[in-house]
């Protein structure tokens, strides 16, 4: 249990300092700034996922990268078949908030 809230901790942290800098970009190159809600959703998101990732015996979190933009999930990385890509994406899809998912998990096994 400890280990999970270390993760899920770590994982809220480093997604809100991405997401943070993901909204300085949209605004040096003219597009529309990102407001402060949606860059807590998106570190909620991928904190979230992470967190689920962590909790799968199946899964590691450590493998798999998880970035979220405006509610579109990428996950990248490594999983041993087809069946754990199919459930990290799945598991994606169930977050609230999650608009898409862009699955570029490679399998390794």
């Amino acid at each position: 249990m400890k280990k999970m809230l270390a993760v899920v901790a770590a994982a809220t942290f480093l997604a809100g300092c991405a997401g943070m800098a993901g909204g300085d970009r949209g605004a040096s190159q003219g597009t529309s700034q990102r407001t402060a809600g949606e860059v807590v959703d998106d570190a909620t998101i991928t904190a979230q996922l992470k967190a689920k990732l962590a909790a799968d015996p199946d899964l590691s979190a450590l493998k798999i990268n998880v970035d979220t933009m405006q509610g579109a999930v990428r996950l990248k990385g490594e999983v041993k078949t087809l069946v754990l890509r199919r459930k990290a994406e799945s598991l994606a899809k169930e977050i609230k908030g999650v608009k898409s998912v862009d699955n570029q998990l490679v399998i390794t096994g």
